[in-house]
């Protein structure tokens, strides 16, 4: 009994201060990094950096100390953390193996929060969907579509196709094409469509408008008509030109044609 008094002494003697030690470098190292965390944090924020690289990148800091202070913690215990490390290492390599497709996506979610193709609020159209951008995290983008339907796309699919900025620039190009009869006036028909865009508010005056014949169709004289626009107002523009078109065409006696098959029958 007094042998193994003597041993549990002798361990506390030898140990108790080291545990001891090691609990207050984990609970005074935690305090140390989310103040150092914060600190980063707001240092991002004070230079305008995105709020999501500022997430990231806080993430990495606090994740990156923690994992130091922990370290520091064994090594006070007299834990060999040349192993540690070597076998964390190898239970990586194997977990990163485990999950090639979720770190592709990471990697991916990676060069999106730094280069930033898009960002929160952009409407864009990626891996075949098209939407208004809600969140961009490590694993994937979440999109809004248009008739508030909310899709998920991995970051990977993202990064490995073609991405389209619909909100990138703050002007774009509206694009129409109408056709008219051959028999219509021509002229009248011109100046009707030119009349039609530049009377809207919306329409840039720089660049200006533009109308003229772009094919001699079977059935139809087609005009191609192009305007600026802010990118908010974008479809408001497209959709309010297409109806006042055929309203002013119907006004004024122009014919919109449509296809037609005549069959003769011989008597």
């Amino acid at each position: 009994m007094d042998f193994s008094i003597g041993a549990l002494t002798g361990f506390l003697s030898v140990y108790g201060l080291r545990l001891i030690g090691s609990i207050l470098i984990l609970y005074i190292g935690k305090k140390v990094t989310i103040f150092l965390t914060k600190i980063v944090k707001k240092s991002m924020q004070k230079a305008k950096m995105d709020e999501t690289i500022v997430k990231f990148i806080g993430n990495v800091v606090y994740g990156g100390l923690l994992l130091f202070i922990i370290l520091a913690a064994l090594s006070n215990l007299g834990v060999n953390t040349t192993s540690f490390i070597a076998v964390l290492g190898a239970a990586g390599l194997a977990v990163g193996l485990a999950f090639q497709g979720t770190l592709s996506n990471i990697g991916a979610g990676v060069l999106l929060i730094f280069f930033r193709p898009f960002k929160v609020g952009d409407f864009i159209s990626a891996a075949g969907e098209s939407g208004t951008v809600e969140e961009i995290n490590l694993f994937s983008v979440l999109l809004k579509t248009g008739d508030n339907k909310q899709i998920i796309i991995p970051n990977s699919s993202i990064i490995g196709g073609n991405i389209v900025n619909f909100s990138a620039k703050e002007t774009r190009r509206v694009n129409w094409t109408f056709g008219i009869g051959y028999e219509d006036d021509l002229k009248l028909a011109k100046a009707t469509l030119e009349e039609i865009v530049n009377s809207d508010e919306r329409v840039l005056k720089d660049p200006a408008p533009f109308v003229a014949v772009s094919e001699l169709a079977d059935s139809s004289v087609n005009f191609v008509v192009r305007a600026w626009v802010k990118s908010g107002d974008y479809w408001g523009v497209y959709f309010d030109t297409l109806e006042k078109v055929k309203l002013v065409f119907d006004e004024k006696g122009i014919s919109i044609p449509y296809p037609q098959l005549d069959v003769h029958q011989d008597k």
